[in-house]
């Protein structure tokens, strides 16, 4: 470390040349010049701010049921009329104040969301290495798997994921399994299983070229091992599209989180997500207590149209011939 160039602050210059690099880049640039862009990320940002700091800034715990009272049913938000400031936007049919419920709701919806894309990109980047770069017979049966999945709509597979898993458990009660850990895992599964495509391909696609060029034929020639050049020299270059799909792909996962949710095949309703309080807000929608689906449903919107906006910018910013 004695021939390490340091800052006067005693830190590694080499540590932040990158952080300098990145800050006179063309990306930061652009993301400055984007107002719109900069409000979408402070609300993102405060949404895993709420995710990650949600027990301690929510007023309430609505998963504790020994503080519920049903008393405080479906009251609503405190500037109404009959509203109580305790509870800022209402509570719902168990006197949960919705606010609290949002708020975990939102970490409840972005967990899910994000192990699911999380899941998405380590099998689609893998399959669209191994297919781009091996080619032939493995190549074509992964493409072929690809095109067969792409000719259900998504939703529908994560139905069918979702119902065999299901079923299995309910068929072999040997299996002891927490319910509320099981929804997770297959809604993760359901979703996750549901979207590799999209990675696969776009990372296939950019394989092809890359697998072409010098500095993939000379660490053929010296000798290293495919499995190393896969993933230490042309993974590194398909990365950039890979992050403006994940972007897209985290506010779609979250909108299929809510829609099985919705549809009654999500978390349970004792662990409220987005899509939970939406469903159970619906049978109140027409009866006057609209702010038990509107808020719910309004935070869903923000937070998907959030997101989206920042993979848009995202997706000019990595792209040279859109500067």
């Amino acid at each position: 470390m004695a021939d390490v160039p340091v800052t006067p602050a005693g830190r590694p210059a080499m540590i932040l040349d990158p952080l300098r690099r990145f800050f006179d880049g063309d990306v930061w640039a652009s993301f400055k010049r984007s107002p719109i862009t900069v409000g979408a990320a402070l609300v993102t940002l405060l949404y895993f701010m709420m995710a990650a700091f949600g027990p301690w800034i929510a007023p309430y715990d609505p998963f504790d049921l020994a503080k519920l009272d049903l008393l405080d049913s479906l009251l609503p938000p405190a500037w109404s009329a009959d509203g109580d400031p305790r509870y800022l936007l209402g509570t719902d049919d168990q006197g949960r104040d919705m606010l609290s419920a949002i708020i975990y709701g939102s970490r409840v919806s972005l967990l899910i969301g994000f192990a699911s894309v999380l899941l998405s990109m380590v099998l689609g980047i893998g399959l669209g290495l191994v297919s781009g770069f091996v080619g032939g017979a493995i190549d074509a049966f992964i493409m072929r798997m690809a095109e067969i999945q792409l000719s259900f709509p998504a939703i529908l597979v994560a139905l069918l994921i979702n119902g065999v898993v299901i079923g299995y458990f309910k068929t072999h009660p040997e299996w002891q399994v927490d319910q509320v850990t099981l929804a997770y895992v297959v809604l993760v599964l359901s979703i996750g299983l549901s979207n590799w495509v999209q990675y696969a391909r776009t990372v296939r696609g950019s394989t092809l070229v890359e697998r072409g060029k010098e500095y993939v034929q000379a660490a053929h020639v010296i000798g290293i091992h495919p499995v190393k050049i896969m993933l230490r020299h042309i993974l590194p270059n398909v990365m950039g599209p890979v992050l403006v799909i994940a972007t897209i792909q985290l506010a779609l996962a979250v909108i299929a989180e809510a829609t099985l949710s919705f549809l009654g095949v999500g978390v349970p309703p004792t662990e409220p997500s987005l899509g939970t309080l939406i469903r159970v807000g619906n049978d109140y929608l027409f009866s006057g207590e609209w702010w038990v689906t509107i808020f719910p449903g309004a935070a869903l919107a923000i937070l998907v149209l959030a997101v989206n906006l920042l993979g848009d910018w995202l997706r000019d910013a990595l792209n040279p011939k859109l500067r």
